[in-house]
């Protein structure tokens, strides 16, 4: 069975192929610069406390961790977007996996910067039995040490790729998450995490199971 990360290092592959080396150079410089920048260290990882949170739902509902940790241990993924390519393959294998992960008895929710709306389209487009949060601003976001601002000249790429970030994000429209996975335990401390500059990498379910099962 192919794995996550090697459905998105092919898809990745293929992707080069179709980007003019300008904006390649332009990517590839951000990502060093982030890479270089220390952050992936300096956000929460195994042991910490997770940051409590509120946030609303696509369908309008309001989710707060608090609540979700009533019913068992929660598998919180951060993704940048529905825009975002590698977002949607991380997602629909998160779906895969989604009865597995409740098997467990845990609950998988995933957090963006994206409006409801845009966060609607996506559940609906990719089917996902899970909710789908709006952290509009990344507050929740900075308090896991996962937000970051766009340089400059990646912004102008995203703008002309036209992702229109400054109205799926309402308004914010440079700040994004590094993607992120945190598996969280009922008293609210993470037991598991994945955090990592490089959004062409993602956290494998297989290894979301493992640490599952090491709680149970």
């Amino acid at each position: 069975m192919t794995t996550l990360n090697a459905e998105l290092r092919t898809f990745y592959e293929a992707r080069q192929q179709q980007i003019p080396a300008e904006i390649r150079e332009i990517m590839r410089r951000a990502g060093q610069e982030l890479a270089d920048s220390g952050q992936a260290g300096r956000a929460l990882s195994t042991g910490a406390q997770a940051p409590r949170f509120s946030l609303p739902t696509a369908t309008g509902q309001t989710l707060a961790l608090d609540d979700l940790l009533t019913d068992g241990p929660v598998v919180l993924t951060f993704y940048r977007g529905a825009w975002c390519p590698y977002c949607n393959i991380a997602l629909r294998s998160l779906q895969q996996h989604h009865e597995a992960i409740t098997a467990r008895g845990a609950r998988l929710v995933a957090v963006s910067p994206q409006i409801p709306d845009e966060s609607l389209t996506l559940r609906e487009k990719h089917d996902l039995a899970f909710d789908v949060l709006s952290d509009i601003g990344s507050d929740t976001a900075k308090q896991y040490g996962l937000a970051f601002d766009l340089p400059d000249d990646l912004a102008g790429v995203y703008d002309k790729l036209g992702f229109d970030l400054q109205r799926v994000n309402g308004g914010h429209p440079r700040t994004l998450p590094l993607p992120a996975t945190y598996v969280i335990d009922r008293d609210g401390v993470i037991r598991w995490s994945f955090v990592d500059t490089d959004y062409t990498t993602r956290a494998e379910p297989a290894d979301i199971l493992d640490a599952l099962d090491t709680m149970s």
